[in-house]
């Protein structure tokens, strides 16, 4: 068995994961973007080393699949030289930091992600699933993105921090952003949180300098398919895109100047030129009603080893026939989607469990069905 082969904890590039398509390396470009340099030369890299193949995950990293063992150094050493990963597998590890993908240079958002990168020695050693959300916009847009500590905007316009598992947080002085949040990550492993794994699941009571006070302000809408104020906004289903794809997008026609990556499965291309190329529907999402859009699905088997079933085939064919969100997973664990779906079927033993304003795992509706049972319950057989 590969040394890789650890499981229960989220990759990074530093510490890959073995998948059954070989080695899973996961990128986190700092403020959630890549210019178009860094982007050929990801698409480059992923090509030579792996697969081919590159994930968009909910937390707007990037993953490239299949990555021989004997080419994860040469991966690694690309991704150095382009500027996407910490030499300090320390660092790159703490770097668990979502940021509002409508950021503008000098905002708060971006003056916060940017401070918060330069002083990631002072964070304590939290779980691997642990992160930050930076949602310094005009209103909160991340709130049900996976964050375990959050910076948002208040009705009144102040910064708040928030707690995930909690409704309020406590207003900030402009400027003590990131002490707080350091605090409040170090009060987290000081009274057991590594034990719970997750801020949502620890029942310690806050610090009283943390006292949950005030209400976010009313959340943001998330950007869809079409015209966007930095260029073009497109869909990627399941969050899956191939190099040789985005390689054919951005080419020279196209302008793309740099991509923004989001936790919901879309890029925004920045560019200043309308496309001379137009997007195929084929390999984005471009319509906002599309059900592709209120769709999660994990690789499932073979791709993933703890995967039982097989996923996004089922997906494709039961998303027309889904009202609200739809969430198919492989196994129990629900990687693609940690929140609730309005509908989600999960992978055990072979078989499909179906629940109904449930996570994945949750105790079935209908349990052991087989892919034509589960169509056939939404009339898509």
């Amino acid at each position: 068995m590969s040394a890789f082969a650890i499981k229960g904890w989220c990759p990074t590039a530093w510490r890959p994961m073995m998948a059954g398509d070989g080695l899973l390396v996961r990128v986190r470009p700092p403020l959630g973007r890549l210019t178009r340099v860094q982007l050929l030369g990801l698409c480059e890299a992923a090509t030579e080393h792996g697969n081919s193949q590159i994930d968009m995950t909910s937390r707007a990293n990037l993953q490239i699949r299949g990555v021989r063992e004997n080419s994860w150094r040469p991966l690694i050493d690309t991704l150095l030289e382009l500027g996407l990963i910490d030499p300090d597998p320390i660092r790159e590890a703490r770097a668990n930091i979502l940021v509002v993908p409508d950021w503008r240079a000098q905002d708060d958002t971006h003056r916060i992600a940017e401070e918060l990168r330069a002083r990631l020695a002072e964070l304590p050693d939290l779980p691997g699933k642990v992160g930050f959300a930076i949602d310094a916009g005009v209103a909160p847009m991340l709130g049900s993105a996976p964050a375990d500590f959050r910076i948002e905007r208040a009705a009144s316009g102040r910064l708040i921090l928030r707690a995930d598992g909690h409704n309020l947080g406590t207003p900030l002085r402009p400027g003590t952003e990131v002490d707080h949040l350091a605090a409040l990550a170090r009060w987290f492993v000081e009274t057991g949180g590594a034990q719970a794994g997750r801020m949502a699941r620890h029942d310690a009571p806050l610090p009283d300098w943390a006292a949950s006070t005030t209400s976010p302000a009313a959340s943001a809408p998330r950007p869809e398919p079409g015209l966007h104020p930095f260029g073009i906004a497109l869909g990627l289903p399941f969050g899956r895109i191939s190099a040789a794809t985005l390689l054919r997008f951005i080419g020279a026609e196209t302008a793309v100047d740099a991509v923004r990556l989001t936790p919901w499965h879309i890029v925004i291309c920045e560019t200043d030129a309308t496309l001379r190329v137009q997007p195929d529907p084929g390999d984005f999402v471009t319509d906002p009603s599309a059900p592709m859009l209120r769709t999660d699905a994990c690789v499932g088997a073979p791709t993933c080893p703890q995967g039982t079933v097989e996923t996004r085939a089922l997906a494709l064919g039961l998303a027309p026939h889904v009202a609200g969100r739809l969430h198919v997973s492989g196994c129990a664990k629900g990687c693609a989607r940690a929140a609730c779906a309005d509908v989600v079927v999960t992978g055990r033993d072979g078989r499909y469990d179906l629940a109904f304003a449930a996570r994945a795992g949750a105790p079935p509706s209908r349990a052991g069905l087989d892919a034509a049972q589960i169509l056939a319950h939404f009339g898509a057989a």
